[in-house]
Order: C-alpha cells, then structure tokens, then sequence
C-alpha cells in the first residue's frame, strides 16, 4: 500500500525540522537562559522517546551487527589519534616555551582584515549575526548522533552503525593529518596570551630549540650560515634544564610534555589543558563541521543539508573573527574534510558487501522471479524484490534473542556516547 502524501512529506522534513529545532532551541541559552532550561531537557526527552519507541519496530539490526566490529576497531582508531594529537599539540605549545609565545607577534592574516572591513560595511544586524555563537563543536557532533539515529526512522539508509564507523574513520584520518602538520612548522597563536593562560610549561625553550632553533632565530648572517654549512654550528652554551618527575615507564614523555613542579601524572596533564594554542593547521574544530555536513549531504540531502553547510561557513568566519584560527586553517580544513569524506565512500565497505550481497541474493531467486512475471503474480514479485533488499540477513526468529540483546547494548551505549559528547564538547 502506498503512503500518502503528508507521511513521505513527514519522512522527508522530520529530520531537518528536528536538527534545526535543536540547534535553535540550545541558542536560547544566550537568548533567554530560563526558557533554554525548561525547552532543551524536554528537546532531549522527547528525541530519546521517540528513538526508544522505534526500535522494537526496526528491520536492520542484521545489519547493524555486521556493522559492530567497523564501529568498534573506528573508534578506538579516533580514540588512538586523539590522544597523539593531545601529546602533539602540548608538544608544539612547550618546545619553545612560554617567553617564546608572548613575544612573538601573529602572523598578518588577509581573511582578517577582511572581516573587519566588512564589520564597517554591512549593518549592524548583519555584523551581530556574523558574531553569535550560533552553533559551536558539540553541535556539529550531536547533529551527527541525530542522522545516525533517524535509520531508526528509516530517513537514512541503514546501518547507522555503518554510518558512524566511516564518520570516525574518516575524522580520524583527518586528525592525524592534521597532528602531521602542526608539528611540521609551529606557527605562532593567534591570540599571543593563549599559552601563558593554558599551559603551565617553563619559560626557556627545550634544548633541542635552544641548540637548532635560537641562536638561527633573528640573525640573517647566522641562517645564512647555516644554510651554507647546513650545520648547527653555534654555540648555545650550557642548557637550561627541566623539571624530571618520576613517570616510571611512560617517563620518555618528559621530552615532549616539559611538565612542571606543580603538575601531577602524564595522563593528568594531557586532560586539563582545555585545548591548544599552535595546533592551528589545519582547524579540527572546522573538520568535525565539514564531516557533519558531508555526511549529511550525503545520507539525507534536501535543504537541511544546505543550511548546515551555512552554519559551517559561519563557523569558519567566526573561527577567523575571534581568532581562534588563521583564515588558512579554516580554508583547509574546508577542503581536506571534503576530499577525505569523499576518498572513504570508494574505499569503504559497507556499500559494496551490501550490492554483492543482493546481487547474489537475486541470482538465486532469478527463475522464481521470471515465473512470477510470466503469471503476472504482482504480489508474488513484490515479495521476492523485498527478499532481495533484505538479502544476507539471517532469520530473526532463530536469533531474536541475540538480535535484542544487541539492540539494547547498541542503544545504551550510543545514548552513553550521546551524554558524554555533551559533557567533553559543551565548551568547545
């Protein structure tokens, strides 16, 4: 039986109207902070009732199992890079210490300039909107969580899981690259004040710095020299020391890291630093953005899809206006987010085993569905094409068990991931 109109409508816009009503209702908290208070837990209840009430009626959780050990081997890749990146961007912030980050002026950025002429130019109204605090990082993750949750609405393709692998692959891949290029060349923050306020690492630079990065840092003559000789040929005199605290086997980390006196365990210095300052190219802030958008380009389409590319390039002039970031990080990041999103859709599985799948799926039941045709059985080939859209899944009644068993670890934990999300991106 065909849906009507109103309910393929439904379907279409239900989830764009539920991923622009959170975007604005978490807005609130700047608008008005008591209705933000009594709007957003009733959001949030709403869409976790709306996602439970759904799941004794979803037809994939076949699928999604197949798609459980990508999820898993996915995110502990993000996880790996992740805590790399966290060892790098101390690194970049500590190897020339902090004298080093508040003498050093930025670099002259063009797309800066830009937007302060512009601020002259356009309306007051206009420039306001250009400077709220829209949409930040956590809203471009759960805007993900919320299109990974609709194929229990059937609004995206199956599996989510499938789909939530190849977004972290992809996010994980994107911040190695982007860890590689910030320890290639340190560039100097943006915001000079930036390390001094996060970081508590010594003054002098590390004597790696001290022997082939000071003594060559203002002299003309001297990197002349040294590209002549292609020689550290200087000497730096004796070395200013560091604080060596007793980190047993994971003491190697003392070289990247510089800690201080008054910091505890390696792990408890990586966690509280809040973010870095010289980790600049490419953004990672404007990777998640581009990601969350590619992937909903891809699954979902239609005007959702154009207003959060919208809300990514208001994102990325913000990053530039506020100075978080060089106009260069956010242009590359743009780009780099779009191409890696683009190169996993040859590379990854889960499209191909699925056609495969149905393919020989149909070579199987070819002469049933010739018969039918020839008996004008229209019944008949609906139910064998319906075989062949659901092909490799295995009987549900043999395995129901199992299946919910599945289905309630897979809800929990993604509802855990949903919470801590919150919790470790609500400021950024």
């Amino acid at each position: 039986m065909r849906a009507p109109p109103w309910a393929a409508a439904a379907k279409k816009g239900g989830l764009g109207l539920a991923a622009m009503t959170y975007v604005g209702v978490d807005y609130l908290r700047h608008l008005s902070p008591s209705w933000h208070a009594r709007l957003q837990p009733m959001l949030w209840t709403v869409l976790a009732l709306a996602a439970l009430t759904r799941v004794p009626f979803y037809k994939h959780w076949t699928s999604e199992f197949r798609s459980a050990l990508p999820f898993v081997a996915s995110m502990f890749f993000m996880l790996f890079t992740l805590l790399l990146e966290a060892l790098s961007v101390r690194f970049v912030t500590a190897v020339l210490g902090l004298d080093w980050h508040s003498e050093t002026p930025p670099l002259p950025d063009t797309g800066q300039w830009l937007l302060l002429a512009l601020n002259e130019k356009f309306p007051h109204v206009v420039v306001e909107i250009l400077r709220a605090h829209i949409i930040g990082l956590h809203h471009y993750l759960m805007l993900f969580m919320i299109l990974a949750f609709s194929v229990l609405f059937n609004s995206v393709k199956a599996p989510g899981l499938g789909l939530g692998a190849r977004y972290m692959f992809t996010m994980a891949i994107g911040r190695l690259l982007r860890t590689i290029t910030f320890l290639s060349t340190i560039l100097p923050s943006v915001r000079p004040w930036c390390a001094s306020a996060r970081f508590r690492v010594p003054s002098h630079p590390h004597p790696w710095a001290q022997k082939y990065y000071v003594p060559y840092a203002s002299d003309a003559d001297a990197i002349r020299q040294l590209i002549h000789r292609d020689v550290a040929y200087a000497d730096a005199g004796d070395y200013l020391g560091d604080y060596r605290p007793d980190w047993g086997s994971m003491s190697f980390l003392i070289e990247f890291l510089r800690p201080t006196a008054s910091e505890g365990s390696w792990y408890k210095l990586l966690t509280k630093a809040g973010g870095g300052c010289n980790d600049l190219l490419y953004s990672g802030h404007m990777l998640v953005a581009v990601l969350t958008a590619m992937a909903w380009t891809e699954a979902y389409g239609g005007w959702t899809s154009a207003l959060i590319w919208l809300l990514v390039m208001h994102s990325a002039q913000r990053e530039v206006r506020e100075r978080h970031h060089y106009s260069v990080d956010c242009i590359v990041a743009i780009y780099v987010g779009i191409f890696l999103w683009k190169v996993t859709c040859y590379c990854w599985p889960t499209k191909g085993a699925s056609r495969s799948r149905r393919l020989v799926k149909l070579e199987k039941i070819q002469s049933r569905l010739i018969q039918a045709a020839k008996d004008s059985d229209m019944d008949g080939v609906r139910e064998l094409l319906k075989e062949v859209e659901l092909a490799g899944q295995e009987s549900r009644d043999s395995k129901q068990w199992a299946m919910w068993v599945f289905a309630c670890i897979t809800i929990i934990f993604a509802l855990a991931v949903v919470v801590l999300a919150l919790i470790w991106t609500s400021d950024g």
